[in-house]
């Protein structure tokens, strides 16, 4: 059998066993560890699992994730009723900062606003995934800090420092180009490239995170 079946098999089987997925109508392409998922999901979250599941598996060094959300007729929300839900959920998250909002666009919510950290950038976002009626979450949401980006570079290095997902042999390399930091590098795992990530979005003055680390599988 070859690898290319195998991963394509393993990520089959991992969407199955996902309880918060349903794969019946998630179709799986594999090129040499990089897996497409086409197909259709009945919510925003399932959409978002369905490609966490396949960077749990062995071997997945990069997911394509062209999944479309189509909801249930029954799940449907006009644009002013989910615009609504989404901000009153956003006002009563204690870390979601005030002046953070979403508006809706045929179930697509973007959220705006200016916060000091990625971490509560990251909250808005995870506050209004699961709400009923959204298909897709866009985040444009802006980062302001007087951090210097030397601080910012120290900071983060020292953060994957203390991070025990992260190995001490672990090749990520840390640039800033002003408060934007850029990783690269490789890791192992999917798991390894996450806890890089997190970490470099949790220090204060990170405007943005460029992601060119890659996994070896």
């Amino acid at each position: 059998m070859s690898k290319t079946k195998d991963i394509r098999e393993a990520v089959e089987a991992e969407l199955v066993f996902d309880p918060l997925v349903d794969p019946s109508d998630i179709t799986v392409h594999n090129l040499g560890g990089e897996v497409r998922l086409t197909g259709t999901v009945p919510s925003y979250p399932q959409y978002v699992e369905a490609a966490a599941a396949a960077q749990r598996v062995a071997g997945v060094t990069k997911v394509h994730n062209h999944v479309e959300v189509v909801l249930p007729a029954d799940h449907y929300r006009d644009d002013a009723t989910l615009t609504t839900t989404a901000n009153n959920v956003l006002l009563a998250n204690i870390a979601v900062p005030l002046g953070v909002e979403a508006s809706a666009d045929n179930g697509n919510l973007t959220l705006t606003g200016i916060v000091r950290y990625g971490a509560e950038r990251f909250a808005a976002e995870q506050a209004v995934a699961g709400l009923t009626g959204v298909r897709n979450v866009k985040d444009k949401i802006e980062i302001t800090d007087d951090a210097d980006p030397v601080d910012v570079t120290l900071l983060v290095q020292d953060a994957l420092d203390r991070n025990a997902l992260i190995l001490d042999d672990s090749d990520v390399g840390i640039t800033t180009g002003g408060n934007t930091v850029v990783l690269t590098g490789n890791v192992r795992t999917w798991a390894e490239h996450d806890a890089v990530i997190a970490a470099a979005w949790m220090a204060p003055g990170v405007y943005d995170v460029r992601d060119d680390i890659y996994i070896t599988g």
